[in-house]
């Protein structure tokens, strides 16, 4: 039982420091509500399993590649503008708690993905944490308890992201709009942020 808390802690404990995924769920939890904000935070929890694959497999050495590199960091920093850029605009110009479009539910699942799965940082993060549990799990437990253990961490990281969702979208009922707007182009500004921390350092791997 020890192990198991110990695992979904570690879990947790990736999840909570605030970066563009954090910042792109309570947009859009205050903007469209917690499904919205939930289905990004599954997207994004996507992309953190197939890197987990990549690593288990021994794949990160393909990912490492200066020219995926450069590819990561462009079209991720593409994306995250693209995705605060269109926060910032909505939240100029839609009331927080007007009717949503259908197709929004789909752009929150793919947005998410494509936010983490096209974070080079991710394969960094992913390799260094990852790793070293896929080794310390293997030593002391053997490969049997590998993928319990696994998805114990991603547990843990499904119980942040539901959790932030559900208190960003709960927080739009009982505060105004024009502090709901307020936080949603804060949090609009960090995905821009971003986005042009991982454009220039898309720019130096290319050049």
């Amino acid at each position: 039982m020890g192990s198991i808390l110990y695992y979904v802690l570690l879990g947790l404990s990736l999840a909570a420091p605030m970066g563009p995924i954090n910042a792109a769920v309570i947009n859009r939890g205050l903007r469209d509500g917690f499904s919205y904000a939930w289905i990004l935070a599954i997207g994004a929890m996507l992309a953190d399993i197939v890197y987990i694959l990549f690593v288990y497999f021994g794949l990160v050495k393909f990912i490492n590649t200066p020219i995926i590199q450069t590819f990561l960091w462009l079209f991720g920093g593409f994306v995250l503008l693209y995705s605060g850029v269109e926060g910032f605009v909505k939240t100029s110009t839609v009331l927080t708690r007007s009717k949503k479009e259908q197709k929004s539910i789909f752009w929150s699942f793919l947005s998410g993905f494509m936010m983490s799965f096209m974070n080079p940082l991710a394969i960094v993060f992913w390799l260094g944490i990852y790793g070293s549990v896929l080794v310390s799990t293997v030593t002391k437990y053997g490969t049997s308890k590998l993928i319990f253990f696994t998805g114990c961490i991603l547990f843990g990281v499904a119980v942040w992201d539901f959790s932030v969702a559900l208190l960003s979208s709960f927080s739009r009922n009982f505060i105004s709009e024009h502090i709901i707007q307020l936080i949603s182009k804060i949090s609009a500004v960090g995905l821009i942020l971003f986005g042009l921390y991982f454009g220039y350092h898309g720019i130096q791997f290319f050049f």
